[in-house]
């Protein structure tokens, strides 16, 4: 593949960027070059298949949004689970302390650690240096997260640093959190400031990215590799800063050298039965792709720069087949992106197609849970109550309550206690449409603190089926309500990492586990 990159960074910056707080330019897509049909071929392979449930959707080009949407019940200013995507934005803040001198790429990562010189004794993680964790090449050939919390769990980099890598570090690829861990504690030491409030003026306040949410483990500590809420407005923000090359509004903000090593592969991963664009080789903190490179999380996250199109496309979703998300944009939006090498060159086509995709991005959803908003037989359901629901560990439904209520329009109206009452859920039946509700945790995790959850569904025959999507994740939990039984059970549609409680399913997360 021919890189173009620095023809395709000249290009955008002649796109002004916006300043702090503006909207990113937006333009029809025949303007930048793409056509619109093929982003609809897009959109129609996420939401026909059964295994992608899409979130939201960014495109860009030459540094216009030429197509978004979310799909409802999630919402543009809604910030969104990244998971591993949050390892990208780690690396920006290595950028930044490697600008400032607080950090070089070839220090030793035990240099930085002193306090542990005398326990670490084995010879490869002595010499394991900044720039092999940041490459995700320590010489482990393994995930070492929970190995490394059996040693130490309550110091993770300790438990690293004891934990001898397999290989010459440097030599071996392997994708391994408490590397990600270990450059977020490094910046978190030399700086002073978690990575947040490192990032913030940096690169956060210039790029007109708004409030944002880390999972920190129990010592406080942002976790780094995984944990960031963000909107995909800030995450379409990210990957149009490293298609400029650093660049943004007319000044640098991350060196242009900085992200030319951090999207270079620097140990080959092929052959260790990846998906094919698993299998392009690993950056800093960033996948190549066969086309371009990219910033993904679990559940398909994904921020995506192809600097040949001088485009970016940024999403969120729920799905394990992340792979069958990136093989659709290659055969659509690849080839959408294929007339109009310049900025305001324009598309061939009939312009109806710019609005017929604006449309359907406007009226974007999710399909509800089809149900009855009231049960074929009153009696069973009247006041029923059930305690201690079965389910996947980390829900803990312990009382459920079903009744109807007497209003000018009568309703029925589910309650569901979670976490030992931590998580109270008052909802309407109100079948296939959404409801988001906020709910109250303030007695649980403090003054104002809220979990915004999207409930749809109703009463399919004697049974009662509700989902409950928790919208700033990617994460959906099935109910069902037997009354015949005077039972509840529950299953995760997309399970979250590290079984967190249901309280712990949203952007503000202090003292979460660090296997997140």
């Amino acid at each position: 593949m021919t890189d173009t990159r620095a023809s395709s960074s000249a290009q955008t910056q002649t796109a002004a960027t916006p300043p702090a707080g503006a909207a990113l330019p937006s333009s029809a897509p025949r303007e930048q070059g793409v056509d619109a049909r093929g982003v609809q071929a897009f959109l129609d392979v996420l939401e026909a298949s059964p295994v992608i449930e899409p979130h939201s959707l960014m495109l860009l080009r030459h540094g216009h949004v030429v197509a978004e949407g979310w799909w409802a019940p999630y919402a543009r200013d809604r910030r969104h689970l990244l998971y591993s995507l949050s390892k990208s934005f780690t690396s920006t803040a290595l950028a930044f302390a490697v600008e400032e001198g607080l950090v070089s790429l070839d220090d030793t990562v035990l240099s930085h650690f002193p306090e542990l010189d005398a326990v670490v004794t084995d010879e490869r993680s002595r010499r394991m240096l900044v720039r092999h964790v940041a490459a995700m090449a320590s010489g482990h050939r393994d995930e070492t997260l929970d190995r490394v919390l059996e040693i130490d769990g309550a110091d993770p980099v300790r438990g690293f640093l004891l934990l001898p890598p397999d290989e010459e570090p440097g030599t071996v690829f392997a994708y391994n959190q408490p590397c990600t861990y270990t450059v977020a504690a490094i910046i978190t030491r030399r700086s002073g400031l978690g990575l947040t409030e490192y990032l913030r003026p940096r690169v956060l306040d210039p790029l007109g990215i708004g409030d944002v949410a880390w999972h920190r483990d129990h010592a406080g500590m942002e976790l780094g590799f995984s944990g960031l809420h963000a909107t995909t407005d800030a995450v379409a923000r990210l990957g149009l800063l490293y298609l400029q090359g650093g660049h943004w509004g007319g000044s640098r903000l991350v060196p242009e050298a900085w992200v030319d090593e951090a999207t270079r592969s620097h140990v080959a991963n092929a052959g260790q039965d990846r998906p094919v664009d698993w299998s392009q080789g690993y950056g800093f903190q960033f996948w190549m792709s066969r086309h371009g490179y990219r910033g993904d999380g679990a559940y398909g996250q994904f921020c995506v720069v192809l600097p040949e199109q001088d485009a970016v496309l940024a999403m969120t979703a729920a799905t394990e087949a992340m792979q069958e998300v990136l093989d659709a944009a290659w055969e659509h939006l690849l080839p959408a992106m294929g007339a109009g090498d310049r900025a305001g060159a324009g598309a061939s086509g009939d312009p109806s197609a710019d609005d017929a995709l604006a449309a359907r991005l406007a009226a974007l959803t999710l399909p509800g849970v089809p149900g009855d908003t009231a049960p074929p037989s009153a009696e069973p359901w009247l006041d029923l109550r059930t305690e201690a629901a079965s389910g996947p560990v980390g829900v803990q439904l312990t009382t459920t309550r079903v009744g109807a209520e007497a209003t000018s329009e009568a309703r029925w109206v589910v309650e569901l206690e979670a976490d030992d009452g931590a998580v109270r859920l008052r909802t309407d039946v109100v079948g296939e449409a959404w409801q988001v509700h906020d709910v109250d945790l303030s007695d649980a995790a403090g003054p104002g603190a809220r979990v915004p959850v999207a409930v749809s569904g109703g009463w399919v025959g004697e049974r009662l089926r509700l989902d409950l999507a928790f919208v700033e994740t990617p994460h959906r939990l099935a109910v069902e309500v037997d009354a015949a039984t005077r039972s509840v059970s529950s299953r995760w549609l997309t399970e979250p990492l590290g079984a967190p409680p249901l309280r712990d399913l949203r952007a503000q997360v202090v003292g979460s586990s660090a296997r997140l």
